[in-house]
């Protein structure tokens, strides 16, 4: 079943934030932004100029995963595979030091791409994941 989490920032497009197929629940592409669409970790000063904290964005991008896999009675510590979409691979270490906060113990599958731009030009990082959880009383695990 598809599902758009309510308190959370509006999908841009038409998709859901999160689905489930089977034992398998599928979180899109996520940012940092938030309900009121702020973009956690970007700032903009009185000139207008943008400043971006990359390991701030990162963690704001990962909880906002954890709440919708949550949505599915699912957790981080469920995820099987994550792409990360980088606008720039400068960021890459700032972005990598906040990823281990979550996944250290846990560590599931990863790619990292570079991407031209994301869907907001203060987004500097775009997560989507996989996470293995059997449905409700189904055993197994």
């Amino acid at each position: 079943m598809s599902k758009v989490i309510e308190g959370k920032a509006k999908p841009l497009g038409a998709y859901s934030h999160v689905r489930r197929a089977g034992d398998f629940v599928f979180v899109s592409g996520t940012s940092a932004r938030q309900a009121d669409n702020a973009i956690r970790g970007a700032t903009v000063d009185a000139s207008g100029r943008a400043a971006f904290d990359v390991a701030e964005q990162t963690r704001g991008t990962i909880e906002n995963i954890r709440d919708y896999l949550a949505a599915e009675g699912a957790s981080l510590a469920d995820v099987v595979d994550v792409t990360s979409y980088l606008v720039d691979m400068a960021d890459f270490a700032a972005y990598n030091r906040a990823y281990a906060e979550y996944f250290a113990s846990s560590a599931p599958t990863r790619t990292t791409v570079a991407v031209h731009q994301l869907p907001h030009h203060h987004m500097r990082v775009e997560i989507k994941v996989v996470a293995w959880k059997p449905a409700a009383g189904k055993a197994g695990g």
